[in-house]
């Protein structure tokens, strides 16, 4: 089961634009990246699996926002265009980046930032005797 972050009311509250068609796919996806992102990330949820924590629940709203609305302006909602130079439909041909590329990026750097920042990429330091 797919947990998705945000709503389509919340994208246009982050983005200060309406949403576009398609919106609830599109925060679907981003919620599938952000999971990727998550992985060996530690916070209470309930039994559905949701965070409880309103600062986590917001920042993995936020984080949605982010990648969902980077999807949408990139056109790219899977990250795999920017992994070609070139692409023609006509006798399709396909021509890859170099190998010395980083490859197709996924992630929008808004949504590293705001996980980064609320604690939840891991790797981050956690103070337990705060």
């Amino acid at each position: 089961m797919v947990l998705v972050y945000a709503t389509a009311s919340d994208y246009t509250a982050y983005t200060g634009q309406s949403a576009p068609s398609g919106v609830d796919q599109e925060l679907a996806r981003a919620s599938e990246r952000i999971d990727e992102l998550l992985l060996g990330a530690v916070y209470p949820t309930d039994e559905d699996g949701r965070p409880v924590e309103d600062d986590v629940r917001e920042a993995l709203m936020r984080a949605t926002c982010a990648q969902a609305a980077w999807q949408v302006t990139v056109g790219d909602p899977y990250g795999v265009a920017s992994a070609f130079k070139s692409v023609s439909i006509g006798s399709v041909k396909l021509d890859r980046e170099a190998s010395t590329s980083t490859g197709a990026q996924r992630y929008a750097q808004d949504a590293l930032s705001i996980l980064r920042t609320a604690g939840l990429l891991p790797g981050s330091i956690i103070d337990a005797s705060a």
